[in-house]
This record gives structure tokens, sequence and C-alpha cells, in this order.
């Protein structure tokens, strides 16, 4: 498995022990991690700390070129808010764990010129499906459900 794919499930599993929902991101630069971050909503009360905006946050202030260098992994589909930061920041490539439990706008992140590519991963899946049937109020939440 892809070491950076590795770390972001690292960080869900942070999150999932901390009480929260169990996604997690890295931002990856010339090969290296320059930002890690976990779904935190429910942990600091956020309406917007999902695992890609923590992510983002806890790399800080980049350049434009860096941004466009780079990969985000998430451990899952990016949904509405985390792709508009994307598109915001031309992040050109995002590696996703998985897609079959949620999944955000991805044809319009391609259509935007967004490569992403799908892991298909058993684990982030798993998690997600152990997270969902345990807490589904907390994922609705999470995902803008009532």
């Amino acid at each position: 498995m892809d070491s950076h794919l590795q770390a972001a499930i690292a960080e869900a599993r942070k999150g999932l022990a901390a009480g929260g929902v169990p996604i997690g991101s890295v931002l990856v630069i010339d090969g290296e991690i320059v930002g890690r971050g976990h779904n935190q909503r429910l942990q600091k009360g956020s309406p917007v700390l999902h695992a890609e905006m923590d992510c983002l946050e806890n790399a800080g202030r980049l350049t434009a070129a860096d941004y466009r260098r780079a990969t985000l992994y998430s451990t899952l589909s990016p949904c509405d808010m985390c792709s508009g930061a994307i598109l915001l920041y031309r992040i050109p490539v995002v590696v996703i764990g998985e897609n079959a439990t949620f999944q955000g706008p991805e044809d319009y992140l391609r259509s935007r010129g967004v490569k992403l590519v799908n892991a298909n991963d058993a684990e982030c899946r798993q998690l997600m499906l152990d997270f969902i049937a345990e807490n589904p109020q907390m994922w609705n939440e999470d995902i803008g459900e009532p």
C-alpha cells in the first residue's frame, strides 16, 4: 500500500480514537508530507474541520506553486466543501481511499481538471462502515443530512 495513503489512514484512526469521524488526510509535495489532518468536527465543535480542511490548515500557508505540485490524500471521497478547497488552491491530484460509503462531487472535480485516483482500499471502507453503523446520527451531521 502507498505509504502516503497509510499516513492518511493513521490520521483517520487518530480521529476515531479521539471520538471523531474516522477520516484522515495528508498533503504531499515533491514526495514529502507537508500537512496531516483528521476530521475534528465533533472534537472541536467545528462546522468545517473535515479531514482535508484540517490537513490544509496544518500544512500552513503555502504558495500557489506549492499547491499546484501537491497531491492530497484522503481516506474518503471529498465532500462539496473540501472539493471547493481543492479547486480554490488548484491541487491537481487527489488520491481517495474509497468512495463506496460516500461519494462527493467527483465528476465535477474531474470536469475542472483534477485527477482522481480511487484506491478502493478495504481498510478505509471498513473504518467508515463500522463508524456509520455505530454512529448514524453523527455521520449524517457530518455530511449535512437530516
